[in-house]
């Protein structure tokens, strides 16, 4: 298997202003997010940027940095630059992490790779999990996905979505904002004008199924911590792994 991982970083940040270099254990966000996207099988790790302080902090802890434009919209956008500018072929398998999740597993990052690589008729890959909090299946900050029979993405939203999906019944999925797209997909999204999906849901990956990109969903294999959205987040995260640390001093 042989894919690419692009961590986008973007320094602004209405809740948390220059969130990937915010320190967690001594080290800024973004390479503790860098170093688990390492011990994935990836070829190579790439960090996306606009700002000149998040490239010079990533060239500090040795990463590759692509500077892109500042003129994108979303992620995927800048990840396309991306493989533009390394002359990524069409068939090739590109994972997008994002920046503010230190704690995610580098299993994960594998598995939607392997996944996409697998299912020859998906254009992109991604992952969910069962929702098991009530509260969550109401909870707009939370997407829900529906799968059809054969893996495939029927639908995204942030309505609960089967109607009468329960915790208790497990068919309620939440969606994890982790990618794999072929280059080829890519080079289309960039082109496809934003449908009204898109903005009714505020959910980009809605502009691909709506021009009929078939997107794999799986279960993930693994439990997925929560990234880095506010203050509290960033609390939770330095907590982890500071207690982490102090477990592996005394072992």
């Amino acid at each position: 298997m042989s894919f690419s991982v692009v961590i986008p970083a973007r320094y602004a940040s209405t809740r948390l202003p220059g969130k990937p270099l915010l320190d967690i254990c001594g080290k800024p966000m973004l390479q503790h997010t860098y170093e688990r996207a390492l011990e994935s099988k990836a070829d190579r790790v790439i960090i996306a940027t606009d700002d000149a302080r998040i490239q010079k902090a990533a060239q500090g802890f040795g990463a590759l940095v692509c500077m892109t434009s500042s003129s994108h919209v979303t992620g995927t956008d800048r990840i396309q630059e991306v493989s533009g500018q390394l002359q990524m072929l069409a068939s090739e398998l590109v994972v997008n992490v994002q920046a503010d999740e230190p704690l995610i597993p580098s299993s994960v990052i594998n598995q939607v790779a392997e996944n996409l690589q697998q299912d020859s008729e998906a254009g992109i890959a991604t992952l969910c999990e069962v929702i098991t909090d009530k509260e969550e299946i109401s909870d707009a900050n939370s997407v829900k996905v529906v799968i059809d029979a054969q893996g495939r993405a029927l639908y995204f939203s942030r309505a609960t979505i089967p109607w009468q999906g329960s915790a208790s019944a497990k068919n309620c999925y939440r969606h994890i904002g982790i990618y794999a797209y072929r280059v080829a997909v890519l080079n289309q999204f960039v082109e496809w004008p934003v449908c009204q999906l898109e903005v009714t849901e505020k959910l980009e990956q809605l502009r691909a199924l709506y021009n009929g990109v078939g997107i794999h969903v799986a279960v993930s294999s693994q439990s997925i911590p929560p990234g880095v959205d506010t203050q509290k987040d960033l609390d939770l995260v330095r907590a982890h792994l500071s207690a982490n640390t102090a477990s592996d001093l005394r072992t």
